[in-house]
This record gives structure tokens, sequence and C-alpha cells, in this order.
């Protein structure tokens, strides 16, 4: 049999505080069985408390309402374990990037004293490119160059055109000092054809200083920082975007524009 209890006898029971309770009301999450009309008193019924301690393990688990309400609304149980699933998915990517990180600061608390860089420069000449550009918040730019890539390279075989260098991308001041800016994406081919499409562009010939990174993308800033250190105590950094490289999964040149000046 349900019995009626109140909002407080009901918060001892599943561990969620009256504040918490009002509040699930409110978003439409769990909603009591009664409200007294003259007081606006919340009521609750013996049978939601297994609902109730449901929803306060999935919050400790740090899902979304939208999803917590997905679960206990899901017309079967393959759909509510998909939900589940999804969240514990997205948990465990979330742990990886936390581990990562403790990994990379431990590095770096350990390692205060680092070798100086190994720095290359180079003359980068006009290259032909077939080329994808879109102003990009920082945060999204993994997500954008995926797909960019995947429709370059869909362009790439279609029009017959062969790839002449590794995947690269360009990227503007305002890009790292707004959080969003021009992003290009390219993929250098060989030569230009008079029938070329669109977008294959020249890119401008540039001097960069070039710095390997070879490791996950998560730590890719270490060699924005080494580099652009070296380049600053030098003086020879010049305007322009700042490109990488990337020459497989874990290898991604950094390359930072640089002007050299005579010394003559």
């Amino acid at each position: 049999m349900d019995v009626v209890l109140t909002i407080g006898e009901f918060s001892k029971m599943t561990y969620l505080s009256v504040k918490a309770l009002r509040h699930y009301h409110d978003v439409g999450l769990l909603a009591p069985v009664d409200i007294d009309p003259a007081t606006g008193y919340r009521r609750y019924g013996s049978s939601q408390v297994a609902t109730a301690q449901a929803i306060r393990r999935f919050r400790d688990l740090d899902m979304p309402i939208d999803d917590v309400r997905r679960v206990l609304t899901a017309p079967d149980l393959a759909e509510r374990n998909r939900v589940i699933v999804e969240h514990l998915d997205r948990m465990r990517q979330q742990l990886e990037r936390t581990q990562l990180s403790v990994a990379s600061l431990q590095a770096l608390l350990e390692d205060a004293s680092q070798p100086a860089p190994d720095i290359e420069l180079r003359s980068v000449p006009a290259t032909p490119a077939l080329v994808a550009s879109r102003i990009v918040a920082f945060d999204d730019v993994g997500t954008w160059l995926e797909g960019a890539f995947r429709e370059l390279h869909r362009t790439l075989d279609g029009d017959g055109l062969v790839a002449a260098g590794p995947d690269g991308a360009m990227y503007s001041d305002a890009f790292f000092e707004a959080g969003a800016g021009d992003v290009t994406a390219f993929v250098p081919v060989a030569g230009r054809r008079q029938d070329a499409v669109d977008n294959v562009l020249d890119l401008a010939a540039t001097t960069v200083a070039v710095l390997v990174h070879t490791g996950p993308f998560s730590e890719l800033d270490q060699a924005y920082g080494a580099l652009g250190t070296a380049v600053a105590e030098r003086g020879i950094g010049a305007p322009g975007p700042i490109r990488e490289h990337y020459l497989d999964d874990a290898t991604t040149e950094v390359c930072w524009p640089v002007e050299l000046r005579s010394t003559g």
C-alpha cells in the first residue's frame, strides 16, 4: 500500500534535501502525489522512494537533469540502458581527460628545468592547397577540424587531386586572444589544375620556427609555450597565423611565424 509522506519524512528516506525535492518538482523530474491547495505543502508516496533514490544516484554521477528525465520516462529497458551507457561513456572520457591533465601537471612539476627545445627555422614556399575556413570557437576546434578534413579528403578524391603533404591548419590571432577566430584547415596538393575547384588556393610563403610535439593533443600547449618563449627570447616573432602540420595521430609540427633580420 502506498503511504503518503510529508516532505520531511520523504527527505529522510531518500537522502534528498527539501530544497532538492522542491527543485526536482519545479523542473518536472519528481512531482509529489499531493499538493495542499491552501498551503502548497507537498506530500509524497512511499512508492516514490526508489525513484528519488535513483535520481540522487544519477545526480551524484553528474548526469544532466534532461538525461535523468529521459531515463525515468524511457519507454522500455533498452532505451533506459542506452541513456545510462551514453552517460557512463562520457564519464569515462572525462576521467581519461582528467588523468591526462594530472599526468601532464605532474610532469611539469617534476621537470621544472627543461632542456632547450629543438627548434628548426624553415622557409615554407607558397603552397597550393585544398582549404576550408571558418570562424571557430576555441573549445570547438577539434570537432570542426575532424569534419573539415573529412570533407577535404572527400573532395580531394572526387576531383582527382593528389595530396602533397600532411594535413594542416592555420590559426588567427583572434582564435587565441578572443576565444574564437578564423581557422583554416588545409591539405597541400600537387600543383594547381586549370579547372581546379574554387577552394584550391595558394597558401602564402612564410618563414617559421618549428617545434615538433609528440604526444597527446592535450599537451600541445607545452609546445606552444616552449616555442613562443624561444621566439620571444630571440626577438624574431612576426605577424601571421600560426600553422600546425599533423604528421600522424601523435605528432604535430607547430610553426610560429618569424622574421629573420639581417645582422649586417
